[in-house]
């Protein structure tokens, strides 16, 4: 059953540890974006033992790049905030989620395995956005609070912002380290498997549909 939860930042660990695979979130509270460059030189201070610019203490990170502009009162306008590949923090996101007890990661796709066993390790969880709905969530930052490192362009900058109800954002990743895309997979290919043998194909053998090929487990080219 799909629960739905309007949460407020920094979330607890016992709040999280409450939330299922699949449940819906809204999150309201300070958020710091984060990108590439901005996970590289993070993870570069902390190695060399220097502290952060901001605070990442149990706090929440959101895998953005945002589009932002300054207004004629020289305040901080977030025009879109599309969520980025989560993937592509596999290696550096889980230093500092230990480093700093960080609980909540936003992004989008998944996480790898050992990402997952951070995030299980920290009693934190990682909740899809959607991708395409910059304009969205945008519209729930209330406000920029600050911006750091500038000097790596706007997108991988980090901008800390306040958020009102964002979302819906959906339980990806739970606190016991367990993933809905796993899950989704998963049941795809057991009922892909149920469809081959309804139907009487062969899952050894090519199948192809236009205008891509795909090869099934042990296919001949020719065959």
């Amino acid at each position: 059953m799909t629960n739905e939860h309007h949460l407020q930042l920094p979330v607890s660990e016992e709040q999280i540890r409450q939330l299922n695979l699949g449940d819906i979130v809204y999150l309201s509270g300070v958020v710091h974006t984060m990108r590439d460059m901005g996970y590289r030189r993070a993870v570069e201070m902390l190695h060399r033992g220097e502290k952060l610019p901001f605070d990442l203490n149990n706090g929440a990170i959101w895998h953005c790049g945002p589009i932002t502009r300054m207004d004629t009162e020289g305040k901080w306008q977030v025009l879109s905030a599309g969520p980025t590949t989560s993937s592509r923090f596999n290696e550096l996101g889980p230093e500092l989620m230990r480093a700093f007890r960080i609980r909540c990661t936003i992004g989008k796709g998944s996480m790898s395995t050992k990402a997952r066993e951070t995030i299980r390790d920290v009693g934190g969880f990682f909740l899809n956005a959607t991708g395409g709905c910059g304009a969205l969530y945008a519209g729930q930052v209330e406000e920029v609070v600050n911006v750091f490192w500038m000097d790596l362009g706007v997108p991988e900058a980090i901008w800390v912002v306040r958020v009102n109800s964002l979302g819906p954002l959906i339980v990806g990743i739970d606190s016991t380290g367990s993933s809905l895309v796993d899950g989704i997979t998963q049941a795809m290919q057991a009922k892909l498997a149920s469809i081959y043998e309804q139907s009487g194909i062969s899952a050894n053998r090519d199948l192809a549909y236009l205008p891509k090929r795909v090869a099934a487990k042990g296919s001949r080219k020719n065959d």
